[in-house]
């Protein structure tokens, strides 16, 4: 005989299907209500907490090594000391600097679009070694990444597809991760001196409309779209990205972790070619760097917050993002100067960009920038709420 056919077991099993349903609507709704006993105070955080409203290390000019010796020289014979002097930094490789707690990087991209353009470091000539790379990578078709043609060309990576496969790689592995800002600079400026004209030293190309578009299509063959914050994603329903910024907010860290935000520097033509067509960055990729009651307003570089400490606190009070610098070219490590990081930190800036995450042992300073607290990302001083907790805002 079947159990389930007893008279007896028959009310005993609908009381229990009845018991359990209740059970398992009152754990729903306590959950909904934020009441079990596991409720994650860092999950609680990450859905109201925005970007905007923490505080990151960045890099600049993320990519550059060191020219040689020889280059050096021969720089602050035929042009001066300080430009010499300026270029004696070295980044680390890129997942080093993730590694290292970098969370903005900065890249300078050249374009290239029939290969071979910066196969030939020019530069070279003048201190008796050869000019001719011999580099597979650099004779290909495809952006380029470096700092300045034919003289400061070392890089970790060659191209703008190798800095994007390694960031994504990282990104891949470390799912978690807050949201990592990519600056892209488009270099187009010849070199202007009497040595450039002599040895006919490479002229840049200058970036049209399709040039920037074949850009968003080069970051969406490495990046899915989802992957990605994106002027859309930001904007919403709203008619122009600032009044989407102003009134609504930035993603909050639940909907930005293991996401990806890229952000046009130029303020350039190059910057208007990006736009036309386009109001408010509708169906783009990037943002860009522009100024306050433009449509496309949300982001902005602000290099020095001794001198603009009260503009960069304005416009983080205000609700955009800004980037501003630890340090200028080498001189604060050289003199072991901390005072231009703590006034940027200070600022509320959300990027603080230095050329030394680790010290320049040739410098005697010890000279380094980190966020304040050793943290990955820290409530930021300006924008964060009372009750924000940079130990909850991990990894």
């Amino acid at each position: 005989m079947r159990v389930n056919n007893l008279p007896f077991f028959r009310p005993a099993l609908v009381c229990f299907i009845v018991s359990l349903l209740s059970l398992l609507s009152l754990l729903s709704l306590l959950s909904l209500l934020g009441c079990t006993a596991d409720t994650d105070p860092q999950s609680a955080q990450d859905e109201l907490l925005r970007m905007n409203e923490i505080q990151v290390l960045g890099t600049r000019n993320s990519y550059h090594i060191q020219p040689r010796d020889s280059i050096l020289e021969a720089l602050a014979i035929f042009t001066d000391q300080e430009t010499a002097d300026s270029l004696e930094y070295t980044a680390l490789p890129l997942k080093e600097q993730f590694d290292r707690c970098v969370r903005q990087l900065e890249l300078d991209i050249f374009a290239d679009p029939e290969g071979g353009l910066y196969a030939i470091r020019r530069g070279l000539s003048v201190v008796g070694d050869e000019p001719v790379s011999g580099i597979p990578e650099l004779d290909e078709p495809g952006l380029k990444v470096l700092h300045t043609q034919d003289l400061d060309f070392e890089t970790h990576c060659l191209t703008f597809q190798a800095c994007l496969t390694s960031l994504k790689e990282w990104s891949d592995a470390n799912p978690d991760h807050v949201p990592i800002t990519v600056m892209v600079e488009a270099k187009e400026e010849a070199i202007d001196n009497a040595l450039a004209e002599t040895l006919g030293f490479t002229i840049p190309l200058e970036f049209g409309p399709e040039d920037l578009a074949a850009l968003d299509d080069e970051i969406l063959a490495v990046f899915p779209a989802a992957q990605l914050i994106t002027p859309d994603d930001v904007r919403g329903e709203r008619d122009t990205l600032e009044e989407a910024v102003l009134e609504v907010g930035w993603l909050t860290l639940a909907e930005a972790r293991g996401r990806v935000m890229f952000v046009f520097l130029n303020r350039s033509a190059a910057r208007d070619h990006y736009i036309d067509g386009h109001p408010s960055l509708r169906g783009r990729v990037r943002f860009t760097s522009s100024v306050r009651g433009e449509p496309e307003a949300g982001w902005f570089n602000v290099n020095n917050a001794l001198n603009n400490g009260e503009e960069i606190r304005e416009l983080v009070a205000a609700g955009y993002l800004v980037r501003t610098r630890a340090d200028e070219p080498t001189q604060h490590a050289r003199d072991g100067d901390t005072s231009l990081q703590e006034a940027a930190f200070a600022s509320g800036g959300q990027f603080v960009s230095t050329d030394y995450v680790v010290p320049n042992p040739d410098f005697g300073t010890d000279y380094s920038a980190a966020v304040p607290g050793g943290y990955v990302a820290r409530c930021n001083p300006i924008s964060a709420p009372a009750d924000c907790d940079s130990d909850l805002i991990r990894p």
